[in-house]
């Protein structure tokens, strides 16, 4: 009877390693469709901001910019100043975030992450586009009341496993010369004309 159940116990811890092992090799098996996009060392270069010099001309001669790769995922971000002409001091401000992801399908997250903006409180207004990639989320945000608030743009997109993120900013207290802000109408067109240019030159 001992000896039939050592032998019980081992054939279990036998089976169940086997069953873990087996288990372990479905890791992983997911092929990145990165659709063409392809990292980049300086993702500012690469943004292509011209739709925001009419009201912008000045240049920011110093943006933050960094790109950070991994065998999971490629993170690039390029952050710059936006002055209206004669501004000594930046009028808005402008980010970048590219992520191309190696290892796991970012697609329920992605949706997660910008529907959610429909359920906060306040002045955001969160709605889906068409157009950008495979799925794309316009987030919009205007307090400006009298002389203060703020507005703010963002574009997110996913197309495949490469996700990105157009963001514009202003805060009225920070404007310099130019009193008078841009519409979040105006800034949305310049912000979408902004990102179907970048991603194009975001697969060379």
């Amino acid at each position: 009877m001992l000896w039939a159940a050592v032998g019980a116990l081992v054939a279990s811890a036998f089976w169940g390693g086997g069953v873990l092992l087996l288990g372990g090799k479905d890791k992983d098996t997911a092929t990145a469709d990165l659709k063409g996009y392809k990292v980049q060392s300086d993702v500012c270069s690469a943004a292509e901001i011209s739709a925001f010099k009419g009201k912008y001309p000045e240049s920011d001669s110093s943006p933050v910019t960094y790109t950070l790769k991994h065998d999971a995922l490629d993170d690039m971000y390029c952050d710059m100043d936006l002055k209206a002409s004669g501004s000594t001091y930046a009028d808005a401000y402008l980010s970048t975030t590219v992520q191309l992801h190696k290892r796991t399908d970012p697609s329920a997250e992605f949706v997660a992450r910008w529907e959610s903006y429909t359920q906060r409180k306040g002045d955001y207004k969160a709605e889906k586009v068409t157009g950008f990639g495979d799925a794309a989320y316009l987030i919009t945000e205007d307090t400006i009341s009298g002389s203060s608030g703020s507005r703010s743009v963002t574009l997110a997109v996913r197309d495949g496993w490469m996700t990105y993120q157009m963001a514009w900013s202003m805060y009225l207290s920070s404007l310099d010369k130019d009193k008078t802000p841009p519409s979040v109408s105006e800034v949305t067109g310049w912000v979408k004309s902004s990102t179907t240019a970048t991603l194009a030159k975001l697969k060379n």
